[in-house]
């Protein structure tokens, strides 16, 4: 590994950084309302439109589609400057790294033409309808169903609920995968289509997490009219599409966010412990922050490979699963040592009162969240072993079975 920046790497960092330095807010201007309070979506929109006309919103999208061209390396390089402002929150991420690479690989040029560079600009947003109530992980156990309508016309009709849907509450646009074939096995009865979230069809319901937030919701569709031309590939190849969807995810979600280190160390030194010395002396924490420490180093030398296959313009592996199930978990056990250590200052929750802005509270009550989206644990797990360390595949019982046949929970 090559942890130094090649001169053509450098020479863009040192034009990305100038760039952010001339544009990028000098103070926080709040974001979009997530359910947490976050204030404006004016603030995102903003900036999002201000990267896009620089060429930074998507480095790597082609010219045609309103990106410069670049690298996955250049992208990187400017997320790591980025994230050295207080620049505000990106309700287009899902959008970007996932909805609408979809639609660019699968949709009619029109669909294109109509949709990239506004997303790309920040005027429209998308959300991912995959997940269901009976389904979970299991993308292909969708319900939701599509059907011919019975007039003839050739739309679709598109009914059932998908749940754990960010940012459905303010969306434009979605993708939605839909069953159109309950005699097919569940991999093969798939199709998938875009949707306007604004039909009077679809209900978006948002789901009140134990964070305090509104992030994720449920969506329900009733009878809601689609034209063949919001198919996304082939009728019944919507699994097909979803792989490429979830290939986007992967490398789209990002770490976790929430206290961490510099948090917990400064905590551990000013806090005392039972006997009277500072928590950081204590050799049961110290075990843990050194287990945790080891981990880290190995999640950061693990992204310096992913970070130096893209510099030598190579695609990432599957290693790339790694980091989220280490992170995720990590931030739940260190934000629940935290509230530990904080003693009675623990059970304070009010952002006004509480050490560190409730900082740890935040970390404990999120992450099992991000221990599900983009991928449970149980999947990427599954994933880094059958593809990253060779072990034989989970026996799939029900991979030749019609839908319609599969036993339900009664």
């Amino acid at each position: 590994m090559d942890f130094n920046d090649s001169p053509e790497e450098a020479a863009y960092r040192a034009t990305a950084r100038a760039w952010l330095e001339a544009n990028a807010p000098k103070t926080a201007e709040g974001g979009y309302d997530d359910g947490e309070g976050a204030g404006s979506m004016a603030a995102s929109k903003a900036w999002q439109a201000r990267k896009a006309a620089a060429g930074y919103a998507q480095i790597t999208w082609p010219k045609e589609w309103g990106g410069p061209g670049g690298t996955p390396i250049q992208q990187v390089i400017f997320n790591q400057e980025e994230g050295r402002h207080p620049v505000p929150p990106n309700p287009f991420q899902i959008g970007l790294g996932m909805c609408v690479p979809t639609v660019m690989t699968f949709a009619d040029e029109a669909t294109k033409q109509r949709f990239v560079e506004p997303a790309l600009r920040g005027e429209e947003i998308w959300c991912q309808l995959f997940s269901e109530p009976s389904g979970g992980s299991d993308v292909a156990a969708a319900r939701t169903k599509a059907e011919k309508a019975p007039d003839g016309s050739g739309d679709w009709l598109i009914s059932g609920q998908k749940v754990w849907t960010t940012g459905a509450q303010f969306s434009d646009f979605g993708i939605v995968v839909t069953r159109t074939d309950p005699e097919a096995p569940k991999h093969k009865g798939l199709t998938m289509f875009w949707v306007d979230m604004h039909d009077p069809g679809i209900e978006v319901r948002p789901i009140h997490q134990m964070s305090g937030g509104s992030g994720f919701n449920e969506v329900f569709f009733t009878n809601v009219r689609v034209p063949d031309s919001q198919r996304l590939g082939a009728v019944n190849d919507g699994w097909r599409v979803s792989l490429v969807t979830l290939m986007n995810e992967r490398l789209a979600v990002g770490g976790p966010s929430g206290a961490g280190w510099a948090q917990f160390m400064e905590a551990a030194r000013n806090i005392t412990g039972l006997d009277g010395a500072p928590a950081i002396k204590d050799q049961a924490l110290r075990e843990k922050i050194a287990d945790w420490y080891v981990a880290t180093e190995g999640l950061k030398h693990t992204r310096n490979r992913t970070l130096t296959a893209l510099s030598r313009g190579e695609t990432p592996g599957p290693e790339s699963s790694i980091g989220k199930v280490v992170s995720a978990m990590q931030m739940q056990e260190l934000g629940n040592t935290a509230v530990e250590m904080l003693d009675q200052y623990g059970i304070i929750t009010d952002p006004e009162l509480a050490p560190l802005h409730a900082a740890f509270h935040a970390s404990l009550l999120g992450a099992p969240g991000l221990r599900i989206a983009g991928g449970t644990d149980e999947i990427l797990k599954n994933i880094i072993a059958e593809r990253v360390l060779g072990l034989p595949q989970d026996i799939r019982v029900d991979k030749d079975v019609a839908f319609k046949d599969l036993p339900t929970g009664r």
